[in-house]
């Protein structure tokens, strides 16, 4: 089975420590390294998060380096209301015993792109300021990643922090520009799919039970707690969406999701639509060619998800492979 070299880039919350939990625990995935952004938490905190999760798993070789600690051209906002004061659910894990590297996540990632070229898949589940900042310094940097994958964006469905923008993109919208027109293989997993994959009362009873044998399961389970709270005020049932957890499934499994190709830009100065990612989604012109009204390469965006396939995959690899479809728990 190949292996997918894996740079995560994250504003450790919730999501972020489920999405790192499975992306280490998966087969297919091979984590080089861990970069922070501001988000969730502010990025210190994230690297922090980062390492306790690592901590856990016993992943201490996994270099986190700290990155961007505010946006490009906006106050910093955090959420702790959805991930706790500690960004963890506030399941109080004990700090961590390893500090960040001295290298800049920035850095970080331009240094094994050029190490790796053409092999690594960068997957970004937070703000993209890290990722625009890298582009502003190396701008070969497109050439040399395998794919780039993002949480983030909204095509055909609301925002999630205004009416029109999701929350990552909002966040940092001009590092999000860039990251759109850089023309790496981009795929963009944003709220039209991830809304749609939620973790609901089955799926913690899977985690619950496999907390028997994998104990991070169970810490899972406890910090999904504070997350499914968070969104039942506003889904109206105990569910939460598994934002970040579907863009490393994505990542590692391209049947997971399913794409339309359409350019992407972010709006930039509209009072109500700042933030917000617009996809030009009229298709081709007659000659075949993709129309650029917006000037910007082709993004390969998720519209649809197959939800029963990311939830085998995601239980099959924290289980080791023991529990592998909805229902079994030999």
């Amino acid at each position: 089975m190949e292996r997918i070299p894996l740079v995560l880039d994250m504003d450790t919350g919730i999501d972020d420590a489920v999405a790192l939990t499975y992306a280490l625990l998966n087969e297919r995935a091979q984590v080089l390294a861990v970069g922070s952004v501001h988000g969730n938490v502010e990025a210190e905190l994230a690297a922090e998060n980062s390492l306790r999760v690592l901590e856990l798993l016993g992943r201490e070789d996994v270099p986190v380096a700290v990155g961007a600690g505010q946006p490009v051209a906006q106050p910093l906002a955090t959420a702790r209301f959805i991930h706790g004061d500690d960004g963890l659910g506030n399941t109080a894990l004990p700090p961590p015993r390893r500090k960040p590297s001295s290298e800049h996540a920035v850095d970080q990632l331009i240094r094994l792109a050029h190490e790796r070229p053409g092999e690594i898949t960068l997957v970004a589940t937070g703000p993209l300021t890290n990722l625009g900042l890298a582009l502003l310094k190396d701008p070969e940097l497109p050439a040399l990643l395998r794919r780039v994958v993002i949480m983030g964006g909204a095509v055909g469905c609301a925002g999630n922090i205004t009416a029109t923008a999701e929350a990552n993109i909002w966040h940092d919208p001009e590092a999000a520009d860039l990251v759109f027109r850089a023309g790496w293989p981009l795929t963009m997993v944003g709220l039209d799919v991830t809304m749609t994959v939620l973790m609901g009362p089955a799926q913690r009873q899977r985690l619950s039970r496999l907390s028997a044998r994998q104990p991070v399961a169970g810490w899972l389970d406890r910090m999904l707690d504070f997350y499914v709270r968070a969104y039942e005020s506003v889904l109206g049932e105990p569910v939460c969406p598994v934002h970040d957890p579907l863009a490393v499934a994505a990542a590692l499994d391209e049947g997971v999701i399913q794409c339309q190709e359409w350019p992407v830009r972010v709006e930039l100065r509209g009072e109500w639509t700042r933030g917000m990612t617009v996809a030009d989604r009229r298709g081709l012109a007659a000659g075949g060619e993709a129309l650029a009204s917006l000037s910007a390469p082709l993004t390969r965006v998720a519209v649809r998800a197959d939800t029963a396939r990311f939830f085998d995959g995601f239980f099959a690899a924290l289980s080791g492979g023991g529990e592998d479809r909805e229902g079994s728990h030999a």
